[in-house]
């Protein structure tokens, strides 16, 4: 049987200092659940952002009395750019696109205004591609606002890529038949 000096049983013995080794063993894992919290709301706080910025456009254009003006698009373009601070906006993209159906209840776009990389305007007349069946009836007319928008997280520590976000609202005109803009370009 081997005898233990008494300094090496009071070692064995002594709890001193244990909480600080559990803390410095919990430390980064609680950190990494901290950062991973502030990653996943600053993201989805922008794809709402993103979100909002849409259905604030298609809102603004839908409230026009009839005849929209490019000056006016435009500005109501920058509203949804200025909805997005504190983000980045370089890589925000809206279009706003007011669609009337045919007669055989076919959408085509009267006109179209793009902001941002990612999307363009669709050209006047063309067939809106992948618009929901049964939403218009021949001769109504929605104002459709889309946006995109590629969220690079600044941490990239538990989302580390970048995460893009799109959105369509589809509103009905409020003051008048159909949205038009003779000067859109």
């Amino acid at each position: 049987m081997q005898l233990r000096p008494p300094f090496l049983r009071r070692l064995i013995r002594d709890e001193r200092g244990l909480s600080a080794v559990e803390f410095a063993l919990i430390l980064p894992i609680m950190v990494l659940l901290y950062l991973g919290l502030v990653e996943i709301m600053m993201s989805v706080m922008a794809e709402r952002r993103a979100g909002h910025a849409a259905s604030a456009v298609g809102d603004l254009v839908a409230q026009s009395s009839g005849t929209a003006q490019n000056t006016e698009v435009n500005q109501i373009l920058y509203v949804g750019v200025a909805s997005m601070r504190p983000f980045p906006v370089t890589d925000l993209s809206m279009r706003v696109t007011s669609v009337q159906a045919d007669v055989n209840a076919i959408p085509k776009v009267i006109w179209s205004k793009a902001q941002g990389p990612a999307l363009s305007k669709l050209s006047n007349g063309t067939t809106v591609a992948g618009f929901p069946a049964n939403l218009l009836l021949a001769g109504d007319s929605v104002v459709m606002a889309e946006v995109k928008y590629s969220y690079a997280n600044p941490l990239m520590k538990v989302i580390p890529r970048t995460l893009v976000f799109q959105d369509v609202f589809y509103l009905r005109p409020r003051r008048a038949a159909v949205i038009t803009c003779p000067d859109c370009t």
